[in-house]
């Protein structure tokens, strides 16, 4: 035995030998051929090593190494003695629990025939065929059916990625067990179902660098709702510089903002939803400044203006002793009839070449409100969520005006056209 240690102990030496030999190598010199070679023998030798790792964290867990340390759990043990994050601490120890039930697995991963990741997925398959198929055919063997199912799912790991051998994992008994596959998926999708509604679930973070993390959770039915909602808004279009996630993010926020402006929200507080704005005002300048939103949190005079556009907004502007100098003018929003108005004259969003349709439009204040603009016909123009918000934004150069027919008219900054002839939508008809 402690011969066997002794080899193990050298041969982790001569592995940081040869380890350290080739970061020291000279790759730029390998053909593509033996780049690619290479890349795939090493990417096979770390999953090996992976393996063995996982092995030895399994050891630690069985010996009660964590709680010798005063540790309760195996991922806490992990991250104070590796110096690792909770989420990598936390995979390493569930990977070692499931390659010490799936020992077939854990010999696949160190033969080079899948991954970490591909067991890992496998062995979810696999974990769940035994109860389903007690439940709709006793009579027959589950293990020789997870048997025949693990050969299968490996053999497929040389052509499919992690995230296809999970859904071949989840018809795979139409292939090893295809007389029960059948009812064994229906029973098999409503355990999923009532496990996703158990765990489904919305966090927004507390804001850190200007941004609120979202993270969660939603069950199929659910996200392909959401998804539904989401995709109309996020389609390519000429000149959008953003990232579908940034679209995504954007067609989150206008949905929601067409549920406000709906009103057929439940009330909150005995009031309608709304935003609670506070501003700073400067009497000598007579500009707003930073606005403070009711839970505490701070935005730019901008956002401000931006958002009292079109937003369901109360703001209350404060001396400097803390006064109450105005609780707002009532009919700073374009709502009913004049709402209405502007959404059949524009007929979506009026910035030049944009196809969103009304719906999705926000009343736009040529003249801000904040600075005095009123709130009738000739000072508002529907703009789409994206369009509003580079309309606010004193660098992107773009201004609007009320043409001499009474519809709006775009000036395009220098950059775009040194004539800054005015241009307009011709993408939506006139009424």
């Amino acid at each position: 035995m402690r011969a066997n240690i002794a080899g193990v102990m050298t041969t982790l030496e001569r592995l940081d030998e040869d380890v350290a030999e080739l970061a020291d190598a000279s790759v730029w010199a390998l053909s593509d051929a033996e780049t690619v070679e290479c890349m795939h023998s090493i990417h096979r030798a770390s999953e090996a090593l992976m393996t063995v790792q996982l092995q030895l964290v399994h050891q630690a867990e069985i010996r009660g190494l964590p709680a010798e340390h005063k540790f309760k759990h195996l991922a806490s043990w992990l991250r104070a003695e590796l110096r690792i994050d909770p989420t990598p601490a936390r995979e390493m120890a569930e990977r070692s629990r499931m390659l010490e039930c799936w020992p077939r697995l854990r010999q696949a991963v160190l033969d080079g025939h899948t991954d970490i990741r591909q067991a890992e997925v496998i062995a979810s398959a696999l974990s769940q065929i035994p109860e389903t198929v007690n439940e709709v055919a006793p009579e027959v063997s589950a293990q020789e059916i997870v048997d025949k199912a693990e050969r299968m799912l490996i053999g497929m790991a040389g052509d499919f990625p992690a995230y296809q051998l999970r859904r071949l994992g989840q018809r795979i008994l139409d292939h090893v067990a295809p007389e029960i596959a059948e009812r064994a998926e229906e029973l098999a999708l409503e355990r999923q179902e009532a496990r996703a509604r158990q765990q489904r679930g919305f966090t927004l973070s507390l804001p850190r660098d200007g941004l609120v993390h979202l993270t969660g959770a939603l069950t199929v039915e659910d996200a392909a709702t959401v998804k539904a909602a989401l995709e109309p808004l996020c389609r390519p279009c000429p000149a959008d510089d953003r990232t579908p996630a940034q679209q995504r993010a954007d067609a989150l926020v206008d949905v929601c903002q067409l549920a406000l402006r709906t009103g057929d929200l439940p009330s909150h507080g005995g009031e309608p939803p709304q935003l609670s704005v506070t501003v700073a005002y400067d009497s000598l300048t007579q500009q707003v400044g930073i606005g403070t939103l009711d839970n505490g949190e701070r935005l730019s005079a901008e956002a401000i203006r931006r958002l009292a556009c079109d937003a369901r907004i109360l703001p209350y502007v404060l001396g400097g002793a803390g006064q109450v100098l105005d609780a707002g003018r009532s009919s700073r929003t374009a709502t009913g009839p004049l709402r209405r108005a502007v959404l059949l004259r524009d007929g979506g969003c009026a910035f030049p070449g944009c196809d969103a349709q009304a719906r999705w439009a926000k009343i736009h204040h040529i003249i801000h409100w904040f600075n005095g603009g009123t709130t009738d016909l000739p000072n508002l123009v529907a703009l789409c969520g994206r369009h509003h918000v580079l309309m606010h934004d004193p660098s992107w150069g773009w201004q609007v005006r009320m043409g001499a027919d009474g519809l709006p008219e775009f000036i395009p900054p220098t950059w775009v056209d040194p004539q800054q002839v005015p241009q307009r939508n011709q993408f939506h008809p006139r009424k």
